[in-house]
């Protein structure tokens, strides 16, 4: 393989990683919890778009079980943000873990 061709595969996987990015940017995920009563939505970069809570799940006698159901679902969606990052970066990779993706 040519100096030439790696330099045109180089420059085609840096497009693709490009366009991944901007996908994962604009790409939605939810978690939830308690059975729905508290979802989060984060978008490809982790970054929280939207929480929503269901008046059922809004105790003042417990605000803490409320507190930690917001957390579970926030935590449930970037996990499976970073899994769809992981997972669309690798088909672009190749498997190859690059530093900073």
């Amino acid at each position: 393989m040519g100096m030439g061709n790696l330099q045109r595969m180089a420059m085609q996987m840096q497009q693709e990683i490009v366009r991944v990015q901007e996908e994962l940017a604009a790409a939605h995920v939810e978690g939830s919890a308690g059975g729905g009563v508290v979802k989060a939505v984060v978008n490809g970069k982790l970054e929280i778009v939207s929480v929503t809570v269901e008046p059922s799940a809004v105790d003042p006698a417990d605000v803490e079980m409320l507190q930690d159901l917001v957390v579970a679902a926030i935590s449930e969606a970037q996990r499976s943000a970073r899994e769809l990052g992981e997972a669309k970066m690798a088909a672009v990779t190749g498997g190859m873990r690059l530093p900073g993706m």
